[in-house]
């Protein structure tokens, strides 16, 4: 958008603000709106990037519509209310964007904002995924989201898609040339199995089972089979909700017996501290992601990266770091991959083409093009 667009003020929709990749985009777009001169509102049940949120400039309401309960549908109302100074809604979870096309079914047409979404995982097909190709402009976050949905909406016109890929900060994800030896010992301070002289993994994501967490206990226990002091760190395990998951990673970590070596944390905020303390980040889901953020942000930080290569995530590693793409599940190959590039230097500095000025930028576009203001 140029200085001459008039000021829009766009909702986003989100479960909560807790941590993911959805969550930081809402706030990525919050702060571009807001330094474009233009009003933002993120609606949601809050969470621990609130401040954040706040921070940027941006609003907030407080409202549960990531439950997946019908006492939700008696948030409509208060929606279609806020949606009234709305000029645009921007749903990014499928719950939340039923909740908001019953709101706005119920306003008059002159008066509805324009409705625009984001896919941003690779949802299993059905009748409730599809809400989120319904938005007048359908942003997907990569060239496989794009593929996906064609194939299983095919009723979408392609003209409504526009692929943005998810991009990272380059000045809060600085090159750090070598391991931060002192970033790992306060990390290590805060976490004791971190300690050590071996080398740190990192797997950084929310605690369900299809982000691979088992893949990589196992191959932690294998690495230090074969005299490897290495340590694991996986932030973002320990959420609310998720206890009995924990304890079952927990119980697989003390039979494999690196237990001792192992730190299942709570997401961090810092992240960019994270990836220049470890020596191999790892990105080991078990169902395809979509884009897989933390492949780009880790390889930004300058960390060697390793994963299953399928979805988002084989096309960010074939594109840039073809040395880290496994094949999906093959522990062995994954075992030596992993061994061989802990006893290399630090990659050499990626170009990277995804950065977070150009999502920004990118989305902004989108909603001028859908306002008529082009």
């Amino acid at each position: 958008m140029t200085a001459t667009t008039r000021p829009l003020c766009v909702v986003q929709l989100v479960p909560a603000l807790d941590s993911g990749g959805v969550e930081r985009s809402t706030l990525e777009i919050a702060a571009a709106l807001v330094g474009a001169g233009h009003r933002a509102i993120v609606i949601s049940e809050g969470g621990r990037l609130l401040p954040r949120l706040l921070a940027s400039g941006a609003e907030h309401v407080d409202l549960a519509i990531g439950r997946k309960s019908p006492l939700s549908l008696r948030h409509v109302r208060a929606l279609r209310a806020r949606f009234a100074q709305a000029d645009i809604v921007h749903a990014r979870s499928r719950f939340p964007a039923w909740l908001a096309w019953l709101a706005l079914r119920g306003m008059p047409d002159g008066q509805r904002p324009r409705f625009v979404t984001t896919v941003h995982g690779l949802n299993s097909p059905s009748r409730y995924s599809a809400i989120l190709s319904r938005g007048q402009r359908v942003i997907c976050v990569s060239e496989t989201v794009r593929a996906h949905v064609l194939r299983h909406y095919p009723r979408v016109d392609p003209a409504r898609l526009q692929v943005i890929p998810r991009g990272v900060d380059a000045q809060a994800f600085a090159r750090v040339a070598a391991v931060d030896r002192a970033g790992r010992a306060a990390w290590a301070m805060r976490y004791p199995a971190l300690g050590g002289a071996g080398p740190l993994l990192l797997l950084p994501g929310r605690g369900t089972r299809l982000k691979g967490h088992v893949d990589a206990i196992d191959l932690l226990a294998r690495l230090r089979s074969r005299g490897l002091d290495a340590r694991l760190w996986m932030p973002g395990v320990v959420q609310s909700g998720r206890a009995r998951y924990l304890r079952e990673l927990q119980a697989r970590a003390s039979e494999a017996g690196v237990d001792q070596a192992l730190a299942m944390t709570e997401a961090t905020v810092d992240m960019a501290a994270a990836y220049a303390a470890s020596d191999l980040v790892l990105q080991l889901s078990r169902k395809p992601e979509a884009f897989g953020r933390t492949v780009i942000e880790a390889l930004c930080v300058g960390r060697s990266v390793v994963g299953w290569a399928h979805g988002g995530v084989g096309d960010v590693l074939s594109e840039l770091a073809p040395a880290g793409a496994v094949a999906p599940f093959d522990a062995e190959a994954l075992l030596a991959r992993a061994h061989a590039m802990l006893a290399q230097p630090a990659p050499p500095p990626v170009t990277m083409p995804y950065s977070l000025q150009a999502m920004q930028e990118a989305t902004l576009a989108v909603y001028a093009s859908v306002m008529g203001q082009a």
